[in-house]
């Protein structure tokens, strides 16, 4: 009964005319970057971030998610009409979906997508609603070692799966966690790492690493990198779905839901595996031959349906570990741990405490943006296919122009703008090399706090680091750790060895 009144507080804040307006926008700007190739939901927060620096906390918090679960949606259309996945959650759906589009049944594709993504983003909302708060009470009981595990544990599953590999992710953190070094101490006020340049003193800026990491470095990367590409896209049909498309989809959309749910909630993250998971079941669960002939050749809806509900299930679900634990789950949560943090606030324990308005607030949200999602995917699918029409060097050099612009408003310094174009570069260098950027932020965020949680720990158990082992909540933190970073090498060792026992049999 405390969670549904606290909801009802949420919805009231969330339907005031502003926050609304937010809401709208965030969708409708998530949407149109899901559909531009190339331009994922964590460049457009990045580069939106120091823009809303002055706008309300609960408004902007709206509005990022709004371009969250907005872009997810989007992705789709990309996807579906010229095979080109904005984020790799799309390349399930560009696999049927873009041999569905080539059988001209392109409007069947989105169709099942949109309707697909707003039942399963629906489904986890709930399901974000019932248990967030039960996780951040349980949270809330924890002390300084469990606070350090927990940490710890953030920076193994992030370093781990955002990484394509594990020693390409604990680099890209140590990074973040040199970055977050750089400033005064926080016992002794002493300066740290600042090369005696007095601007560096209050340490770096989260959003300035943020807009550099992603959005300046995705735009270099491009020019750079990126050779032109002809894109053909397939002729769009009356979004509409047959009988017999619904009666295919519903299972498939509720069976996805089940999948992506569960990987959103836990802290290890990652789109791929869920979506890739339910479409290896929709492809097994298929029983007509007529029907399992369509995968691969003409294009199966359930290929669509499935994948599409367990992706906007797990970005939904990521909300979890990110409001509860402090824990992202991807670039994009990176990201948002980092506008909760522009704000002065931590996610985490005490979120649903300090900042329960906001939290229930931003959960109402998720309810009224999957309606809008549903009203502005379906009837003006043909106004965002326009979109991909945009030339790609106007889009860029808009997305400079806005990164700049809103870097140099933070605290009009010319250093920062240098700063900047610095972070951009080894942006591009990290991605020419498959280094993950997200790990960076993730360090840089939670490195002080981790560090504070440690020296409490340390000086609890006077100085003894068995302070670790002497509580049972951080002892199964400690198993839980171990086992990220060790369980998936020998099920890859496994793997490895059965291949070659059935290549020398």
């Amino acid at each position: 009964m405390e969670i549904f009144q606290a909801l009802i507080q949420g919805f009231a804040a969330a339907i005031t005319p502003a926050n609304l307006m937010w809401c709208l926008v965030g969708c409708a700007l998530g949407t149109a970057v899901g559909v531009l190739p190339g331009i994922g939901p964590a460049v457009a927060v990045a580069m939106l971030l120091p823009i809303t620096g002055k706008v309300d906390i609960t408004a902007s918090m709206i509005f990022f998610s709004g371009i969250y679960y907005g872009a997810m949606y989007g992705g789709s259309t990309t996807s579906i009409l010229l095979n080109t996945p904005g984020e790799t959650a799309s390349m399930v759906t560009a696999m049927e979906g873009n041999k569905m589009a080539k059988s001209g049944r392109a409007g069947a594709a989105l169709a099942t997508a949109a309707i697909g993504s707003f039942v399963a983003g629906s489904i986890a909302t709930v399901v974000v609603t019932l248990f967030a708060p039960f996780v951040a009470d349980f949270a809330v009981k924890l002390g300084p070692p469990e606070y350090f595990l927990l940490m710890l544990l953030a920076f193994t599953t992030v370093s781990a799966v955002l990484g394509k590999s594990t020693l390409r992710g604990l680099t890209a953190l140590f990074i973040g966690l040199a970055v977050g070094c750089i400033g005064l101490d926080q016992i002794s006020g002493q300066g740290r790492y600042t090369g005696g340049i007095s601007e560096l003193l209050d340490g770096i800026e989260i959003v300035l690493v943020a807009v550099g990491l992603f959005a300046v470095s995705e735009v270099l990367y491009a020019v750079l990198y990126e050779g032109r590409v002809v894109e053909t896209q397939n002729k769009l049909s009356r979004v509409h779905m047959t009988a017999r498309d619904w009666r295919r989809s519903i299972p498939a959309w509720l069976r996805g839901t089940a999948i992506g749910t569960p990987f959103g909630c836990i802290p290890a993250g990652g789109t791929e595996i869920p979506t890739f998971l339910s479409y290896a079941m929709e492809k097994k669960l298929v029983k007509e031959p007529a029907e399992r002939a369509e995968f691969g050749t003409k294009g199966a809806i359930e290929g669509v349906a499935g994948p599409e509900a367990a992706n906007n299930a797990t970005v939904t679900a990521a909300l979890i570990p990110l409001l509860t634990l402090g824990i992202p789950t991807s670039n994009t949560t990176a990201i948002l741990l980092g506008a909760f943090q522009n704000y002065g606030i931590q996610p985490g324990p005490q979120l649903f405490t300090t900042s329960a308005a906001l939290v229930w607030a931003l959960i109402a949200s998720l309810y009224i943006g999957n309606v809008m999602l549903l009203v502005l995917n379906l009837p003006m699918v043909g106004l965002w296919v326009k979109l991909l029409k945009i030339p790609k060097p106007q889009l860029y050099a808009g997305i400079l122009i806005f990164s700049t612009v809103g870097a140099y408003g933070m605290r009009q310094s010319s250093f920062d703008l240098v700063l900047l174009y610095v972070i951009g570069v080894l942006g591009v260098i990290m991605r020419r090399f498959d280094f993950p950027t997200a790990p960076v932020v993730v360090g840089m965020i939670l490195g002080p706090l981790a560090e504070a949680q440690l020296r409490n720990a340390m000086s609890i158990g006077e100085g003894s680091a068995a302070v670790f082992f002497q509580r049972p909540m951080s002892v199964v933190l400690i198993l839980v750790v171990l086992a990220v970073l060790v369980l998936p090498r020998l099920a890859r060792r496994m793997s490895e060895r059965k291949l070659r026992a059935a290549a020398a049999g």
